[in-house]
């Protein structure tokens, strides 16, 4: 089968690959000229793992990351809620998390394509999805058209032509907050060992990964009600300045051309995730907030089950119909879970903040790491 993706991000990346080793030929559009510079990072849950392991991605992955060893849940003053035991989280999954740069893993997944011949092509810009109920064809700005038995949409949550074309004038929500992220290596070292740190303020938050005792990424959080106003870039540094270490040294020493200020957007659930031969997947389907923790993972989840989806399914309608059915709700699930998380971490009243954190600290965590393991092993041979 003949397939273009439109779209080289994880989703549209990881699914070239997983279709390409199924024996379909493929080809990738992508409208930025370079996909790859910008953003921080990411845990790689073992969820992830095992579908990098499939792909036989997994040592390259290994060798540029980190395997993180707890989760530390902080108050605004460093005094410790929660530690949750990734290793726990790991043995009752069968695979290990991986802390890595987003810039690293897009390079992990740009190089097979390149290795194995399929073409990715950067900076088309104005690309439109034409046609109706019985097919469809990409079409770029210059009036040239792309056909393919199947179009798959990894487009992004924002701006998604197959999100159009599929549901129409569905749009992106804006959640209630931003985020400052950021990545660096420095010149000493920072930390012990590879973990997660995880500091809840009032109506904001900051979160550092490090992959080893000096590579690390941060995202800094706070509340912002208002789309049409948002905080100023160097709000960053006013309201985190004095929080507790590491995340002074980390502000320093993050170049400021580095740092990204991202107003957060998700999507709601919608039933069907194609219309003809086009489907959307990743973000374009089922966009979570960061507070899932999932988008990467599950990203990686839709390149699995869809060439699984083609060979058990006679004819395209029958596959996408399948997949959507598969895949529908454990995304949907995620998606609401990091909404109400959303809305814990982002209360800017002291009082219900003082709550939500004694809760957090009488919760017991092995049986959290337990839960956490049943979701997001959930519908994977784990």
């Amino acid at each position: 089968m003949r397939i273009v993706i439109i779209g080289a991000g994880i989703a549209g990346l990881a699914s070239a690959i997983a279709l390409t080793r199924a024996g379909h030929r493929v080809a990738v559009y992508e409208r930025n000229p370079d996909p790859y510079g910008a953003g921080g990072g990411m845990v790689l849950w073992p969820n992830a793992a095992f579908v990098l392991d499939e792909l036989g991605l997994l040592p390259a992955v290994a060798a540029v990351g980190g395997v993180p060893g707890a989760m530390r849940r902080l108050d605004r003053a460093g005094r410790l809620l929660q530690s949750l035991d990734i290793g726990q989280l790991d043995r009752e999954m069968g695979y290990r998390s991986h802390a890595v740069l987003r810039r690293d893993l897009m390079r992990i997944l740009a190089d097979w394509l390149a290795r194995h011949g399929v073409v990715v092509h950067y900076g088309v810009a104005g690309m439109t999805l034409r046609g109706d109920d019985t097919g469809a064809w990409l079409e770029r700005a210059d009036g040239g058209t792309i056909t393919a038995d199947l179009l798959v949409g990894a487009d992004g949550r924002k701006h998604s032509i197959s999100r159009h074309f599929v549901l129409g004038e569905n749009q992106p929500r804006y959640q209630g907050f931003v985020n400052w992220v950021g990545a660096v290596e420095l010149e000493r070292d920072l930390v012990d060992e590879p973990g997660v740190q995880d500091f809840w303020g009032i109506g904001e938050r900051f979160g550092a990964v490090a992959i080893g005792p000096r590579k690390l990424y941060w995202a800094a959080a706070a509340a912002a009600p208002d789309l049409q106003r948002l905080p100023a870039f160097d709000a960053l540094y006013e309201r985190f300045a004095d929080w507790p270490a590491p995340i002074p040294t980390l502000l320093r020493a993050t170049p400021r051309e580095k740092v990204s200020l991202i107003a957060v957007h998700d999507v709601d659930p919608v039933p069907c995730w194609h219309r003809a031969n086009v489907l959307m997947l990743g973000d374009a389907a089922h966009a979570s907030l960061p507070t899932s923790g999932q988008g990467a993972a599950q990203a990686l989840e839709d390149a699995w089950h869809l060439p699984r989806c083609l060979a058990a399914h006679d004819g395209i309608d029958a596959a996408l119909a399948a997949f959507t059915a598969l895949r529908a709700p454990k995304t949907q699930a995620q998606a609401l879970g990091a909404r109400q998380f959303a809305a814990d971490l982002f209360i800017t009243d002291e009082e219900q903040c003082r709550r939500r954190d004694a809760r957090a600290a009488g919760t017991p965590t092995a049986a959290l790491v337990s839960g956490m393991a049943r979701g997001w092993g959930s519908g994977l041979p784990l």
